[in-house]
Protein backbone atom coordinates (compact mmCIF):
# COMPACT_ATOMS: atom_id res chain seq x y z
CA UNK A 1 0.00 0.00 0.00
CA UNK A 2 2.84 2.41 1.12
CA UNK A 3 4.51 1.50 -2.32
CA UNK A 4 1.53 2.55 -4.56
CA UNK A 5 0.77 5.92 -2.28
CA UNK A 6 4.15 6.63 -3.16
CA UNK A 7 4.36 5.71 -6.87
CA UNK A 8 0.84 8.01 -7.09
CA UNK A 9 3.32 11.19 -4.97
CA UNK A 10 5.85 10.82 -7.90
CA UNK A 11 3.41 10.58 -10.43
CA UNK A 12 1.25 13.73 -9.30
CA UNK A 13 4.86 15.08 -9.01
CA UNK A 14 5.35 14.68 -12.26
CA UNK A 15 2.07 15.84 -13.34
CA UNK A 16 2.65 19.47 -11.18
CA UNK A 17 6.44 19.96 -13.18
CA UNK A 18 5.33 19.22 -16.41
CA UNK A 19 2.33 21.59 -15.81
CA UNK A 20 4.77 24.46 -14.47
CA UNK A 21 7.25 23.94 -17.55
CA UNK A 22 4.39 24.01 -19.88
CA UNK A 23 2.79 26.95 -18.10
CA UNK A 24 6.66 29.10 -18.67
CA UNK A 25 6.50 28.09 -22.24
CA UNK A 26 3.64 29.80 -22.68
CA UNK A 27 4.37 32.58 -20.71
CA UNK A 28 7.66 32.86 -21.96
CA UNK A 29 5.98 32.27 -25.98
CA UNK A 30 3.66 35.46 -25.33
CA UNK A 31 6.61 37.73 -24.06
CA UNK A 32 8.09 36.97 -26.95
CA UNK A 33 4.70 37.61 -29.18
CA UNK A 34 4.28 41.20 -27.37
CA UNK A 35 7.68 41.91 -27.99
CA UNK A 36 7.89 41.52 -31.53
CA UNK A 37 5.19 43.80 -31.51
CA UNK A 38 5.88 46.27 -29.31
CA UNK A 39 8.98 46.44 -31.47
CA UNK A 40 6.81 46.27 -34.73
CA UNK A 41 4.64 49.33 -32.98
CA UNK A 42 8.12 51.05 -31.86
CA UNK A 43 9.96 50.97 -35.65
CA UNK A 44 6.69 52.44 -37.50
CA UNK A 45 6.83 55.73 -34.88
CA UNK A 46 11.01 56.37 -34.98
CA UNK A 47 13.46 55.95 -37.49
CA UNK A 48 16.13 52.62 -37.93
CA UNK A 49 18.88 53.62 -36.23
CA UNK A 50 21.53 51.89 -38.43
CA UNK A 51 25.80 51.42 -38.74
CA UNK A 52 27.74 50.14 -41.78
CA UNK A 53 30.13 47.84 -41.10
CA UNK A 54 32.93 48.36 -44.04
CA UNK A 55 33.75 51.18 -46.17
CA UNK A 56 34.74 49.68 -49.11
CA UNK A 57 32.92 49.80 -53.08
CA UNK A 58 29.45 48.35 -50.92
CA UNK A 59 29.71 50.51 -48.21
CA UNK A 60 30.22 53.22 -49.74
CA UNK A 61 26.84 52.67 -51.86
CA UNK A 62 24.74 51.90 -48.59
CA UNK A 63 25.50 55.20 -47.42
CA UNK A 64 23.91 56.78 -50.24
CA UNK A 65 21.13 54.29 -49.91
CA UNK A 66 20.90 54.96 -46.21
CA UNK A 67 20.99 58.25 -46.98
CA UNK A 68 17.91 58.42 -49.34
CA UNK A 69 16.05 56.22 -47.38
CA UNK A 70 13.23 58.53 -45.46
CA UNK A 71 13.08 56.05 -42.35
CA UNK A 72 16.70 55.45 -41.54
CA UNK A 73 19.13 57.00 -39.54
CA UNK A 74 22.86 56.00 -40.19
CA UNK A 75 24.95 56.23 -36.35
CA UNK A 76 28.18 55.73 -37.73
CA UNK A 77 30.84 53.87 -39.97
CA UNK A 78 33.07 51.04 -38.40
CA UNK A 79 36.42 50.94 -41.16
CA UNK A 80 39.61 49.38 -40.04
CA UNK A 81 41.16 52.24 -39.78
CA UNK A 82 38.32 54.39 -37.69
CA UNK A 83 38.60 57.76 -38.36
CA UNK A 84 42.40 57.95 -39.58
CA UNK A 85 42.27 59.54 -43.51
CA UNK A 86 38.41 59.04 -43.33
CA UNK A 87 37.00 60.25 -47.13
CA UNK A 88 35.23 63.83 -47.05
CA UNK A 89 31.95 62.07 -47.04
CA UNK A 90 32.56 60.90 -43.78
CA UNK A 91 33.14 64.16 -42.08
CA UNK A 92 29.37 64.26 -40.73
CA UNK A 93 29.44 61.06 -39.32
CA UNK A 94 31.27 59.12 -36.46
CA UNK A 95 33.62 56.59 -37.70
CA UNK A 96 35.34 53.73 -35.52
CA UNK A 97 36.72 50.97 -35.25
CA UNK A 98 34.61 49.11 -33.00
CA UNK A 99 30.69 49.22 -33.11
CA UNK A 100 30.57 49.39 -29.20
CA UNK A 101 32.27 52.50 -29.66
CA UNK A 102 29.27 54.28 -31.65
CA UNK A 103 25.52 54.86 -30.25
CA UNK A 104 24.01 51.31 -30.23
CA UNK A 105 21.96 50.68 -33.80
CA UNK A 106 19.19 49.08 -34.26
CA UNK A 107 21.09 46.83 -36.97
CA UNK A 108 24.66 46.53 -38.94
CA UNK A 109 24.77 46.48 -42.44
CA UNK A 110 27.64 43.63 -43.14
CA UNK A 111 29.80 45.75 -45.85
CA UNK A 112 32.59 43.03 -45.91
CA UNK A 113 33.53 40.19 -47.75
CA UNK A 114 31.86 36.78 -47.93
CA UNK A 115 34.58 35.22 -45.93
CA UNK A 116 34.08 37.47 -42.73
CA UNK A 117 30.69 37.84 -42.56
CA UNK A 118 29.59 35.18 -40.33
CA UNK A 119 32.53 35.97 -37.94
CA UNK A 120 30.84 39.58 -37.51
CA UNK A 121 27.42 38.37 -37.52
CA UNK A 122 28.33 36.24 -34.80
CA UNK A 123 30.02 38.69 -32.57
CA UNK A 124 27.66 41.39 -33.63
CA UNK A 125 24.64 39.69 -32.58
CA UNK A 126 25.09 39.40 -28.97
CA UNK A 127 25.22 43.06 -28.72
CA UNK A 128 21.49 42.64 -29.12
CA UNK A 129 21.94 44.42 -33.21
CA UNK A 130 20.34 42.77 -36.32
CA UNK A 131 22.37 42.46 -38.70
CA UNK A 132 22.31 42.27 -42.86
CA UNK A 133 24.99 40.91 -45.28
CA UNK A 134 25.17 39.82 -48.79
CA UNK A 135 27.01 36.53 -48.35
CA UNK A 136 27.40 35.15 -51.83
CA UNK A 137 29.01 31.38 -51.66
CA UNK A 138 25.91 29.70 -52.97
CA UNK A 139 26.95 26.19 -51.93
CA UNK A 140 27.57 27.47 -48.45
CA UNK A 141 24.61 29.34 -47.94
CA UNK A 142 22.29 26.69 -46.29
CA UNK A 143 24.79 25.74 -43.84
CA UNK A 144 25.87 29.34 -43.23
CA UNK A 145 22.36 30.25 -42.30
CA UNK A 146 21.81 27.17 -39.86
CA UNK A 147 24.95 28.14 -37.70
CA UNK A 148 23.79 32.50 -37.40
CA UNK A 149 19.89 31.11 -36.93
CA UNK A 150 20.93 29.46 -33.22
CA UNK A 151 22.77 32.64 -32.35
CA UNK A 152 20.24 34.80 -33.61
CA UNK A 153 17.47 32.85 -31.68
CA UNK A 154 19.90 32.63 -28.83
CA UNK A 155 19.78 36.67 -28.91
CA UNK A 156 17.00 37.26 -29.44
CA UNK A 157 17.85 39.57 -32.47
CA UNK A 158 16.72 39.03 -36.41
CA UNK A 159 20.16 38.46 -38.89
CA UNK A 160 19.73 38.14 -42.81
CA UNK A 161 22.31 36.24 -44.92
CA UNK A 162 23.21 36.84 -48.76
CA UNK A 163 20.78 39.61 -49.33
CA UNK A 164 22.21 41.52 -52.71
CA UNK A 165 21.08 41.01 -56.05
CA UNK A 166 22.25 37.15 -56.36
CA UNK A 167 21.86 35.83 -54.22
CA UNK A 168 19.17 38.11 -53.08
CA UNK A 169 17.13 39.58 -55.22
CA UNK A 170 17.17 37.01 -57.93
CA UNK A 171 16.65 34.54 -55.41
CA UNK A 172 12.69 36.18 -54.87
CA UNK A 173 12.25 36.08 -58.86
CA UNK A 174 13.71 32.63 -59.12
CA UNK A 175 11.23 31.40 -56.59
CA UNK A 176 8.33 33.14 -57.76
CA UNK A 177 8.78 31.76 -61.28
CA UNK A 178 8.85 28.37 -59.88
CA UNK A 179 5.45 28.76 -58.47
CA UNK A 180 4.17 30.00 -61.22
CA UNK A 181 5.33 26.30 -63.44
CA UNK A 182 6.46 24.11 -60.29
CA UNK A 183 7.38 21.24 -62.88
CA UNK A 184 10.26 22.72 -65.38
CA UNK A 185 13.99 24.07 -65.12
CA UNK A 186 15.52 27.45 -64.85
CA UNK A 187 18.22 29.00 -65.88
CA UNK A 188 20.04 31.91 -64.71
CA UNK A 189 22.82 33.69 -66.72
CA UNK A 190 25.17 36.40 -65.35
CA UNK A 191 26.72 39.36 -67.00
CA UNK A 192 28.64 40.29 -69.01
CA UNK A 193 30.27 42.11 -66.38
CA UNK A 194 32.22 42.41 -62.48
CA UNK A 195 31.58 39.85 -60.09
CA UNK A 196 32.32 41.85 -57.01
CA UNK A 197 32.74 38.50 -54.83
CA UNK A 198 34.68 36.63 -57.02
CA UNK A 199 37.07 39.95 -57.45
CA UNK A 200 37.69 40.02 -53.69
CA UNK A 201 38.01 36.57 -53.83
CA UNK A 202 40.88 36.64 -56.14
CA UNK A 203 42.71 39.73 -54.41
CA UNK A 204 42.62 37.54 -50.86
CA UNK A 205 45.25 35.17 -53.12
CA UNK A 206 48.83 35.17 -52.36
CA UNK A 207 50.14 36.98 -55.09
CA UNK A 208 47.98 39.31 -56.22
CA UNK A 209 48.39 43.37 -55.80
CA UNK A 210 44.92 44.16 -58.04
CA UNK A 211 42.39 41.69 -59.52
CA UNK A 212 39.30 41.92 -61.51
CA UNK A 213 36.75 38.92 -62.39
CA UNK A 214 34.46 39.16 -64.89
CA UNK A 215 31.70 36.78 -65.77
CA UNK A 216 30.89 35.81 -68.85
CA UNK A 217 27.58 33.98 -69.72
CA UNK A 218 27.98 30.75 -72.27
CA UNK A 219 23.83 30.04 -71.84
CA UNK A 220 22.14 27.63 -69.81
CA UNK A 221 23.22 28.68 -66.51
CA UNK A 222 26.28 28.25 -67.82
CA UNK A 223 29.73 31.13 -67.52
CA UNK A 224 33.02 31.58 -67.98
CA UNK A 225 35.59 33.53 -65.52
CA UNK A 226 37.88 35.78 -66.85
CA UNK A 227 40.52 36.87 -64.44
CA UNK A 228 42.85 39.76 -64.47
CA UNK A 229 45.55 40.38 -62.36
CA UNK A 230 48.15 42.40 -61.22
CA UNK A 231 51.14 40.16 -59.64
CA UNK A 232 53.18 41.07 -56.93
CA UNK A 233 57.16 40.80 -57.10
CA UNK A 234 58.47 37.32 -56.20
CA UNK A 235 55.45 35.31 -57.18
CA UNK A 236 55.36 32.96 -60.18
CA UNK A 237 52.18 33.59 -62.64
CA UNK A 238 51.45 29.41 -62.76
CA UNK A 239 51.09 29.32 -59.08
CA UNK A 240 49.10 32.40 -58.65
CA UNK A 241 46.68 31.29 -61.85
CA UNK A 242 46.64 27.73 -59.63
CA UNK A 243 45.46 28.82 -56.48
CA UNK A 244 42.85 31.48 -58.68
CA UNK A 245 41.14 28.28 -60.14
CA UNK A 246 41.09 25.67 -57.07
CA UNK A 247 39.32 28.11 -55.07
CA UNK A 248 35.75 27.52 -54.38
CA UNK A 249 34.44 31.03 -56.01
CA UNK A 250 35.80 29.29 -59.33
CA UNK A 251 36.50 25.66 -59.23
CA UNK A 252 32.91 24.89 -60.28
CA UNK A 253 33.30 27.12 -63.44
CA UNK A 254 35.33 27.26 -66.75
CA UNK A 255 38.32 29.47 -65.53
CA UNK A 256 40.76 31.47 -67.44
CA UNK A 257 43.59 34.04 -65.39
CA UNK A 258 45.25 36.82 -67.31
CA UNK A 259 48.25 39.01 -66.02
CA UNK A 260 48.03 42.35 -66.74
CA UNK A 261 50.14 45.51 -66.57
CA UNK A 262 46.98 47.32 -65.13
CA UNK A 263 43.44 46.33 -63.83
CA UNK A 264 41.85 49.87 -63.37
CA UNK A 265 42.11 50.49 -67.07
CA UNK A 266 39.87 47.19 -67.59
CA UNK A 267 37.58 47.82 -64.75
CA UNK A 268 34.01 48.76 -64.90
CA UNK A 269 31.41 48.05 -62.59
CA UNK A 270 28.49 47.42 -64.55
CA UNK A 271 26.86 43.38 -64.61
CA UNK A 272 23.50 42.22 -65.27
CA UNK A 273 21.25 38.89 -64.95
CA UNK A 274 18.73 36.94 -67.49
CA UNK A 275 16.60 34.86 -65.31
CA UNK A 276 14.20 32.36 -67.79
CA UNK A 277 11.98 29.50 -66.52
CA UNK A 278 10.30 27.41 -69.12
CA UNK A 279 7.94 24.51 -67.48
CA UNK A 280 4.65 23.45 -66.75
CA UNK A 281 1.86 25.66 -64.84
CA UNK A 282 -0.69 23.02 -63.69
CA UNK A 283 -0.64 20.46 -66.62
CA UNK A 284 -0.10 23.43 -69.47
CA UNK A 285 2.95 22.74 -70.95
CA UNK A 286 5.71 25.80 -72.44
CA UNK A 287 5.47 28.47 -70.05
CA UNK A 288 8.32 30.54 -70.73
CA UNK A 289 9.15 33.71 -68.38
CA UNK A 290 12.18 35.57 -68.36
CA UNK A 291 13.73 38.65 -66.09
CA UNK A 292 16.25 40.94 -66.95
CA UNK A 293 18.63 43.64 -65.59
CA UNK A 294 21.82 45.69 -66.31
CA UNK A 295 23.46 47.13 -63.26
CA UNK A 296 25.76 48.88 -61.42
CA UNK A 297 26.84 45.65 -59.15
CA UNK A 298 27.66 47.43 -55.76
CA UNK A 299 24.99 49.50 -55.88
CA UNK A 300 22.01 47.18 -56.49
CA UNK A 301 24.10 45.04 -53.67
CA UNK A 302 23.53 48.42 -50.98
CA UNK A 303 20.03 49.12 -52.12
CA UNK A 304 19.17 45.31 -51.15
CA UNK A 305 21.08 45.29 -48.29
CA UNK A 306 18.88 48.60 -46.91
CA UNK A 307 15.88 47.02 -47.35
CA UNK A 308 16.25 43.68 -45.60
CA UNK A 309 17.75 46.06 -43.09
CA UNK A 310 14.16 47.73 -42.83
CA UNK A 311 12.60 44.32 -42.97
CA UNK A 312 15.13 43.13 -40.16
CA UNK A 313 13.19 45.29 -38.23
CA UNK A 314 10.01 43.31 -38.65
CA UNK A 315 10.79 39.66 -38.45
CA UNK A 316 11.23 37.15 -35.41
CA UNK A 317 14.20 36.47 -34.01
CA UNK A 318 16.47 34.03 -36.35
CA UNK A 319 17.97 33.81 -39.70
CA UNK A 320 16.78 34.16 -42.70
CA UNK A 321 17.04 34.88 -46.69
CA UNK A 322 15.14 36.90 -48.37
CA UNK A 323 12.33 34.44 -50.30
CA UNK A 324 11.64 34.05 -46.31
CA UNK A 325 10.99 37.60 -45.52
CA UNK A 326 7.57 39.08 -46.93
CA UNK A 327 8.82 41.91 -50.29
CA UNK A 328 6.46 44.49 -48.19
CA UNK A 329 8.55 44.09 -45.28
CA UNK A 330 11.37 45.94 -46.96
CA UNK A 331 9.42 48.95 -48.57
CA UNK A 332 9.09 52.17 -46.82
CA UNK A 333 5.72 53.57 -45.97
CA UNK A 334 2.17 52.61 -45.04
CA UNK A 335 0.75 49.31 -45.38
CA UNK A 336 -1.82 49.64 -46.38
CA UNK A 337 -1.18 52.50 -49.04
CA UNK A 338 1.70 50.13 -50.48
CA UNK A 339 -1.18 47.49 -51.18
CA UNK A 340 -3.65 49.60 -52.42
CA UNK A 341 -0.48 51.19 -54.83
CA UNK A 342 1.16 47.97 -56.28
CA UNK A 343 -1.45 45.36 -55.84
Amino acid sequence: MAALLYKDEKNVNRYQYRKKIQSFCIIFHLLVVISHFEKQKYYKMNKIKAAIVGYGNIGQYVLEALQSAPDFEIVGIVRRNGDADKPAELNEYKVVKDIQDLPKPDVAILAVPSRSAEKYAAEILPLGINTVDSFDIHSLIVETRSRIDKIAKECGQVAVISAGWDPGSDSIVRALMQSMAPKGISYTNFGPGMSMGHTVAVKAIDGVKNALSMTIPVGTGIHRRMVYIELLDGYKFEEVAAAIKADPYFVNDETHVMQVESVDELKDMGHGVELTRKGVSGKTQNQLFSFNMKINNPALTAQVLVNVARASMLQKPGCYTMIEIPVIDMLPGNREELIAHLV
